[in-house]
């Protein structure tokens, strides 16, 4: 048994890594009630907690040893902890690193000077192929979790968040990959302040250690998501089991909204963007208060990496409105006639729409896929209750992952009876109204055929409507979009159109 605690005392890290701030989330701290601090890994060198654990273990090694070299596996922040050491201490460094891993991550580590190897595409079967040049070239492994001295230097946060912290904690909150974080941090809070609760925070498909713990042995999943690359394990470390076992009080899981809202947060609190794993003890946090309806406690969450592609922005901000359950996602079925569109909009009333699909389908009635900006779930629940009581068959698709992933892109296709259908592509104002407004300047006798609407987040909205306006009305209409004012383009030309929707 080893003593974690000394090896913590005596770990260095501070050759390379900061001693990072506890930094109040005021606005998360509002409205939760509690009082959530984020301990900022993200702020390291790396802009990751593990370059602490990298270093302590191979400042410890031989210098014969070290002169050989370090070979390390790595979805990519404990790559950058080993290529920063290396550079460092002057010895050379072999990555290998999956097909999966970002290529901001990659890069970082090329630009500190070791040499990258893509094998496989999750975490084992990188650490399969490095374990196997380990040995063809002679090298020492760097083990990103499973090694007494990564451990010691990962259980340096812990030591920094007792000292920094301003009134007792009730709870520390840690991601969990292969155990090596909460493993150190939990040797070290256990020993000095054992009443404090330290909960670990897994993805809800890369539950490795939850289910180890469950099994009372260490399980191996078959696969695992990747979202959140940094903490995709399918297996945990033999040494990290047994202190996660011993010491660790309970085991959450967060699915990949609840991450993204967390980095949402994290965002409008710090002003910075965590990667999906650096977010998941906030996410962890949340949810922890959220279902044991706790007040005015004192939590930490480790916000540890914030390594992420900046194309999966656009993404993890979509994803955050549903998260935070500030995005209800509705399929509603209405008449197929004119006007019905407008009486729609007007139930709906003033509320801000993040998306609007609808394309005609039959003589009868029409489905249309919205999504709208809430407060809270109590408010989807009486906008629903209010569609349900006008007549209008209404479906609540915010918890259907298809439906968010695929299903909200491909409302559409051919519609038959379309021959009289204008295409245009308008500007709105991104305000409460703008739509409204358009449908009140329409003929009654026009019919919208087709509406797509999307909130990409600018001053002005991206909508592309088909209306059904007949021979003897084209002079009619271009009055109307005359008087109307909003910036328009004729679509009806399109190739696009004609091939996949006319």
């Amino acid at each position: 048994m080893n003593d974690y605690l000394e090896r913590i005392l005596r770990a260095r890290v501070y050759d390379v890594a900061i001693e990072t701030p506890l930094e109040l989330a005021g606005t998360l701290s509002e409205r939760t009630r509690n009082q959530i601090w984020l301990k900022r890994e993200d702020l390291q060198p790396v802009f990751s907690f593990k370059l602490r654990g990298a270093y302590n273990k191979m400042v410890h090694l031989n210098p014969a040893v070290l002169t050989r070299g370090v070979i390390c596996s790595s979805a990519g922040n404990h790559a950058q902890g080993v290529a920063l050491s290396a550079q460092r201490l002057g010895c050379r460094a072999l990555v290998v690193m999956p097909t999966t891993t970002p290529r901001i991550k990659i890069d970082a580590v090329t630009r500190r000077g070791a040499e990258v190897i893509l094998h496989g595409d999750s975490y084992s079967e990188a650490y399969a192929q490095a374990r196997l040049l380990e040995r063809e070239r002679g090298l020492t492994f760097v083990h990103p979790f499973d090694d007494p001295d990564v451990i010691a230097g990962q259980g340096t946060i812990g030591m920094e968040i007792v000292r920094q912290a301003r009134a007792p904690i009730d709870a520390i909150f840690v991601a969990i990959g292969g155990g090596g974080l909460i493993s150190g941090i939990a040797s070290y809070v256990k020993r000095v302040t054992p009443g404090v609760k330290v909960i670990g925070v897994q993805t809800v498909d890369s539950d490795a250690m939850a289910r180890s713990i469950a099994a009372g042995r260490r399980v191996t999943l078959r696969q695992v998501g990747l979202f959140a690359d940094g903490i995709a394990v399918r297996q945990v470390g033999r040494e990290t089991f047994r202190i996660t076992r011993a010491l660790v009080d309970d085991i959450l899981l967060v699915d990949t909204d609840a991450i993204c809202a967390a980095i949402r947060d994290v965002f409008e609190d710090t002003r910075s963007i965590l990667e999906p794993a650096g977010a998941v003890a906030i996410a962890g946090a949340k949810l922890y208060a959220e279902r044991n309806k706790l007040r005015g406690q004192q939590f930490v969450a480790v916000a540890c990496g914030a390594n992420t592609n900046f194309d999966r922005l656009g993404f993890m901000a979509e994803r955050a409105e549903v998260g935070e359950h500030r995005e209800a996602i509705l399929a509603v079925t209405i008449p197929e006639r004119p006007g019905s569109f407008r009486a729609f909009c007007a139930l709906i009333g003033s509320r801000s729409v993040t998306e609007f699909n609808y394309r005609i389908a039959d003589p009868g009635s029409a489905h249309v896929f919205v999504g709208l900006q809430i407060t809270d779930i109590s408010e989807k629940q009486r906008i629903i209750a209010r569609l349900r009581a006008a007549g209008l068959e209404t479906l609540d698709l915010s918890d259907n992952e298809m439906a968010k992933l695929h299903v909200r892109h491909l409302v559409g296709g051919h519609a038959p009876g379309s021959d009289d259908e204008l295409l245009y592509r308008f500007e709105f104002p991104e305000r409460p109204g703008a739509l409204l407004r358009f449908l009140d300047a329409m003929r009654g006798d026009w019919n919208i055929s087709l509406f797509h609407y999307r909130n990409h987040g600018s001053d002005s909205g991206r909508v592309l409507v088909g209306m059904q306006v007949p021979g003897g009305r084209k002079a009619a209409f271009q009055r109307f979009l005359a008087g109307l004012g909003y910036p328009h383009v004729d679509e009806t030309l399109n190739p696009a159109y004609r091939l996949f929707l006319k």
